[in-house]
């Protein structure tokens, strides 16, 4: 299925995708997010970010399991989504949430653990996102640029932790992406061995 055929894909889903954060731009200032609404705001900018980062990363395995082409073409779409909820949900706990107390900021991120490993899965998505165009892949190299960006891996599992951290108490949804993640990665590793045993197996039929 060549990419020409759905040319709606991607706009259709970025629309969709941003959604949600243009409702939460309209529903904060008139106070429709609840008697905490800078909390609901956390919330539900690091819940989609978490959804929108597992999404992308079951591209590839959905596009395994079923030759989906599609799958392949929104993967850079929903990271890049993922990413710009992630900063929607660092800025509305640096903004709105600390003021910009950079000071207490500081202090979050080195002694609250859930916000380290939060921010640290952001730090992890900046690179990514930057090197997400088609000008970085030819710039680094193919197999450069697929290793870098194994990284969303290391943040999707950050970003579980954080969750796990911050509901403290329930753990029934966070677990169950961790569940999801791992599933992920369990179909990526099979691949791998997959792969690995048809290169020996050639190499045994056709030895140097």
């Amino acid at each position: 299925m060549a990419s020409s055929s759905h040319p709606w894909l991607n706009p259709a889903l970025t629309v969709g995708g941003l959604l949600p954060l243009a409702l939460l731009a309209v529903q904060g200032p008139l106070g429709q997010l609840g008697p905490n609404a800078i909390e609901a705001a956390l919330n539900q900018t690091g819940l989609l970010a978490l959804v929108m980062l597992l999404a992308s990363l079951a591209c590839t395995p959905v596009r395994l399991l079923t030759r989906w082409t599609w799958a392949a073409r929104v993967r850079r779409t929903l990271g890049l989504l993922a990413f710009t909820y992630a900063c929607a949900h660092l800025l509305t706990y640096a903004v709105l949430d600390q003021g910009l107390a950079w000071r207490a900021l500081g202090e979050d991120v080195l002694k609250r653990p859930f916000i380290t490993v939060g921010f640290t899965a952001w730090v992890l998505l900046v690179p990514l996102a930057v090197t997400s165009t088609n000008r970085w892949v030819r710039r680094l190299g193919f197999p450069r640029w697929q290793r870098l960006h194994r990284l969303a891996y290391v943040a999707a599992v950050l970003g579980v932790v954080h969750f796990v951290w911050r509901v403290k108490q329930d753990v029934t949804e966070p677990l169950i992406y961790g569940a999801v993640l791992a599933l992920l990665f369990a179909v990526r590793v099979g691949e791998a061995l997959r792969k690995r045993r048809a290169r020996a197996a050639a190499a045994a039929r056709n030895p140097a």
